[in-house]
């Protein structure tokens, strides 16, 4: 495996245990699981924070809500590996930004 790939797929992980660890953080803060309906509170300080949590919390909210337990049989094939392609690439656009903050800020060689 070539350091390239290597790297990119530490940063996919990177980004999916952000998104479990945001996602479950909240789910434990607010006795109820996350969700993309936060957006829908209206203009608020509540909406303009939920913006960068989903920002980093969407790939395991998009995961979650395509493999929920009982619809599976309901999604074809199709939406189910665009949603992987769109989750895994969302987390790896997120885990690159992660990786490049810790290494400027200098935690991470």
């Amino acid at each position: 495996m070539s350091p390239d790939a290597l790297n990119s797929l530490f940063q996919i992980c990177i980004g999916f245990a952000l998104a479990g660890v945001l996602s479950s953080g909240y789910q434990a803060l607010a006795q109820r699981p996350a969700g993309f309906g936060l957006l829908k509170q209206g203009p608020g300080p509540q909406a303009l924070a939920a913006v960068p949590f989903l920002v980093f919390a969407a790939p395991f909210l998009i995961m979650r809500n395509t493999l929920r337990p009982g619809q599976i049989e309901q999604h074809r094939f199709q939406f189910v590996m665009i949603a992987t392609v769109l989750a895994g690439f969302w987390s790896l656009m997120s885990g690159t930004f992660i990786v490049m903050t810790l290494r400027a800020v200098g935690l991470l060689a």
